[in-house]
């Protein structure tokens, strides 16, 4: 009998569109789950249940799903035995403590005997004894930001990423308690078949990810300025340099990385490249 993973994503929510295109830039093909709880990928050993976000760590350790995908705040909260494998670098977002934006606040301190609502009761908890803050959780689901309008609580702790639904709910922003993003974790009891399909999985999403973080380029340089071109541009090991059929000048082709793509880009420029490329890079296989 053939041997399959088997992947827990969400049915709906935040993390559902990304958790489903990061699949299927790793080249995995399968139906995206409409109405179904599970489908079969058509061209890898991969089973895709669709379930509530809080159930996904329970399937996992629970080895009903060998994988899964889930905000990182949600494996801290149910505490579930379970292995983050890899951060995925999408549904970043913050759990925040939240005030209404006439409350002072100074420090954490002014949360001493104040009522504190949240669906993250184990999360908060943690905190707060970890910052000897004592203050009273109300454990709530649904609009957790409403609670300081009708009375139930001083302030809340919830998922922030923009901001905006707390500014329209009269709320302000006062402490980060962690930082989130979907994460992809495994049950601890893999056997060696599916660690191999587990691998091959990483490898394709490990590919994906340094695309998206890099950019391919190509420009032409004097041959003059090639040292100080290539210490600007040391690419994955160091640049690709080609004679050019122009006397003096070389193509040259590297990797940059996005986060420091615009000041290399000026650099460049200062050392006299001419006619830069930048290509979108599909996937990087390293």
């Amino acid at each position: 009998m053939e041997t399959k993973l088997k992947i827990a994503i969400q049915k709906s929510g935040r993390l559902y569109d990304d958790s489903i295109k990061i699949l299927k830039e790793c080249g995995i093909e399968f139906s995206n789950g409409l109405n179904k709880l599970k489908t079969e990928a058509q061209n890898f050993p991969l089973e895709v249940f669709f379930l509530r976000d809080d159930d996904i760590p329970q399937y996992v350790e629970d080895d009903v799903a060998n994988i899964g995908i889930v905000g990182e705040n949600v494996v801290v909260e149910t505490n579930k035995e379970v292995k983050i494998i890899e951060k995925l670098g999408f549904g970043k977002c913050r759990l925040s403590i939240a005030v209404p934006k006439g409350m002072k606040f100074k420090s954490l301190t002014d949360l001493n005997g104040k009522r504190i609502a949240t669906t993250y009761s184990t999360v908060l908890t943690k905190f707060l004894k970890k910052e000897k803050i004592n203050a009273e959780i109300h454990e709530i689901s649904g609009s957790v930001e409403i609670a300081p309008g009708i009375g139930l609580a001083d302030a809340i702790c919830d998922l922030v990423s923009s901001g905006s639904t707390l500014f329209m709910n009269g709320l302000k922003e006062v402490e980060v308690v962690m930082k989130s993003e979907a994460v992809l974790i495994s049950n601890k009891n893999l056997s060696d078949a599916q660690n191999k399909l587990l691998d091959k999985l990483l490898f394709r999403i490990n590919a994906v990810k340094k695309s998206k973080n890099n950019k391919y380029i190509l420009l032409n340089a004097p041959n003059n300025k090639l040292n100080a071109i290539c210490k600007i541009l040391p690419g994955m090991k160091s640049p690709t340099i080609l004679p050019l059929v122009e006397k003096g000048w070389s193509s040259v082709h590297s990797v940059v990385n996005e986060n420091d793509f615009w000041e290399i880009i000026e650099k460049l420029k200062e050392n006299g490249a001419q006619g830069i490329l930048v290509v979108p890079i599909e996937k990087m296989i390293v």
